[in-house]
């Protein structure tokens, strides 16, 4: 392949209204920002970030102006090398806004640098193509009768999920939810459970001390993430492996996480590190370090990070996103594998819902 040039670099905007609230947090809407990036030899790549909540439409305006500041008109270098490139420019205005616009246009640089390529997305990262387990997180609720609990758990027990992960609170009422769940499932998936940053000092112990006599895999952030100090003092005195990382931003919060011993399995978000260019070096920090990498959500594009290296473990199913999807990998009996056939990542967005896309650059 010869010297190429970014002749196209256009970012849109799509606000998707969920049919009803999913997840421990209630998400009821997400904000897409979609990356469309073309080359002077014909090649192009797609990418995409989200913003849970409302608010999206700005970090898409921040997206476009980045594409434009960088990428239009520019030599196409690798996708790490454009990354370094933006966000030295973050450094007066900080990660926050900035990386999650910036992992719409890295996803689609890796995306065109593999369907240049012609490989699926896992070759282009460096990796081998690999089945990966998959645990079931949708249909969960916060405060989710034991009975509705454990019959969400067995319908992803019986589609072959191989992990069923709960919503909890640091309640009482938790105790009996999870003796449900536990019992329908048996030896046939492994049990998790997400408090969602619900918990406080107490609480959270009580609670992990409570997973431990279940044999629970991990819990995930059973306290804010941002509170270092207790999640210290939480690893230190429960023996149930501990796991956060979606609300972190940038490799180096990753790296104390799992130099201080703080969480065992790490979960980077897509959006909130900056893309997969970030995310591949989280992934061989964990590798390096002993530690277990389950992302959060987005099975279909993970598993092209998975095939990089025996750290990523196990991959979420929780259908945000996919419903938006025309096309991406699917999940079939609890695994989950890149189609060799397709290059780049292989997720488009369904043409009806691209109609609806403001474009912005």
């Amino acid at each position: 392949m010869g010297q190429a040039t970014i002749t196209h670099a256009e970012v849109s905007f799509l606000a998707h209204t969920l049919d009803k609230p999913m997840g421990g947090s209630g998400v009821s809407q997400v904000d897409l920002i979609l990356a469309d990036i073309g080359t002077s030899d014909g090649a192009r790549g797609v990418g995409f970030s989200y913003v849970i909540a409302g608010g999206g439409r700005f970090v898409a305006e921040r997206a476009a102006a980045l594409a434009d500041r960088f990428l239009h008109g520019q030599p196409l270098a690798p996708a790490p090398a454009h990354w370094r490139d933006i966000s030295k420019s973050f450094n007066r205005t900080g990660p926050g806004v900035n990386l999650v616009a910036l992992a719409a246009l890295d996803l689609a640089l890796w995306d065109l640098d593999a369907r240049r390529r012609d490989v699926p997305l896992a070759t282009a990262l460096g990796g081998e193509a690999r089945s990966v387990p998959v645990y079931g997180s949708g249909g969960f609720a916060p405060a989710m009768a034991p009975a509705a609990a454990a019959e969400q758990a067995v319908a992803h027990v019986e589609a072959g999920f191989k992990g069923v992960k709960p919503r909890v609170g640091g309640v009482p009422a938790d105790a009996a939810m999870i003796r449900a769940v536990c019992d329908v499932v048996g030896d046939k998936a492994w049990v998790m459970a997400d408090m969602n940053e619900k918990g406080d000092p107490s609480r959270a112990q009580w609670f992990c001390r409570l997973a431990a006599e279940h044999g629970l895999r991990f819990v995930e952030e059973p306290l804010p993430a941002g509170d270092m100090t207790a999640y210290r003092r939480l690893s230190a005195n429960v023996s149930v492996a501990l796991a956060t990382g979606e609300h972190h931003q940038g490799v180096g919060a990753f790296s104390a996480l799992l130099t201080d011993n703080i969480a065992g399995i790490v979960q980077p978000d897509l959006a909130m590190v900056g893309g997969l260019t970030p995310a591949l070096k989280i992934v061989h920090l964990a590798e390096a370090l002993g530690a277990e990498v389950m992302p959060h959500f987005l099975p279909s594009l993970f598993v092209h990070l998975a095939a990089v290296s025996p750290a990523v473990t196990m991959l979420e199913d929780f259908p945000l996103l996919e419903p938006l999807f025309g096309e991406h990998a699917a999940v079939r009996d609890g695994m989950i594998k890149p189609d060799a056939s397709k290059a780049g990542h292989g997720i488009r967005l369904a043409p009806a819902l691209l109609k609806n896309a403001t474009v912005l650059a």
